[in-house]
């Protein structure tokens, strides 16, 4: 059985929050986060250790509201996702203040973690069977190099909307057998009399099946994961002309190239 590692990524900068630290928002009725309930479930279901992807001016904070309590249960390490993080020859454009997305987000991570892991959005809630179902894939994945096995838990798309404005979700298309074969993001998905209707990255409205699988950003990988995002880095990097500001580098379009690319094993 192999030791699994769950990477918390809590580095985001709010921008639809008002610019508000949302990682470390109080919910619950005892002023919990919900990373709490994440790390409760996560534990509960057997992982080794955590990773919290943050940022430097988070730091004190973080560790003072949850950081030291988790520590004396789980393994903890953080990591800092800085703007200024990018491979030799590239440096930051003149204006860019947010950081580069959910990519480089994980691949932060890539001195800390050698074992399958699982990613997590900080601000999201996933409930207890999906941390049991992601920690008994990673356990039994086969490890070793060149070898890349993944695989996402995926929600009910009209069981993730928000009556409280627009959301981004990854649409799946999955075959016969149940296999992830794609993602697409999609966005500004909201609930118009009984259709989800959205847009597409160019901007095309959408009409989505209210029952299709979607992706919250519940990713599980085996190790040799973060040297593919490394390289996908350097060419997202190398094409991004004209949107210097505002490209990022997202986890689900990674995976989209791997499957095109048949660099991966995906369940």
């Amino acid at each position: 059985m192999n030791k699994t590692t769950l990477v918390i990524m809590a580095a985001g900068m709010g921008s639809r929050y008002g610019g508000g630290i949302k990682q470390l928002e109080h919910v619950g009725t005892s002023g919990e986060i919900i990373m709490e309930y994440s790390l409760y479930d996560a534990i509960r279901a057997g992982f080794d250790k955590v990773v919290f992807v943050t940022r430097e001016e988070l730091f004190d904070e973080f560790k003072k509201l949850i950081g030291k309590e988790v520590e004396k249960q789980i393994e903890v390490n953080y990591v800092f996702q800085k703007l200024e993080n990018l491979p030799e020859g590239f440096s930051v454009p003149e204006g860019r203040t947010k950081p580069w997305g959910t990519g480089q987000a994980v691949l932060a991570c890539k001195d800390v973690v050698n074992e399958p892991f699982a990613v997590i959005n900080a601000d999201d809630y996933y409930g207890s069977e999906a941390f049991v179902q992601m920690h008994d894939f990673l356990a039994k994945a086969e490890v070793k190099p060149g070898r890349k096995e993944f695989c996402m838990v995926g929600f009910v798309l009209k069981n993730t909307l928000s009556e409280n404005g627009q959301v981004t979700r990854g649409v799946c298309k999955v075959n016969a057998d149940n296999m992830l074969t794609n993602i697409e993001e999609t966005f500004k998905l909201r609930l118009s009399e009984d259709k989800v209707v959205g847009e597409t990255e160019d901007g095309k409205p959408v009409e989505i099946e209210p029952e299709s699988p979607v992706s919250m950003n519940m990713w599980g990988f085996t190790p040799d994961f973060l040297k593919e995002l490394e390289e996908r880095f350097s060419h997202f990097l190398s094409n991004i002309k004209g949107n210097e500001l505002k490209s990022e580098y997202l986890l689900p379009k990674v995976v989209a190239s791997s499957f095109a690319s048949n660099s991966a094993t995906t369940f």
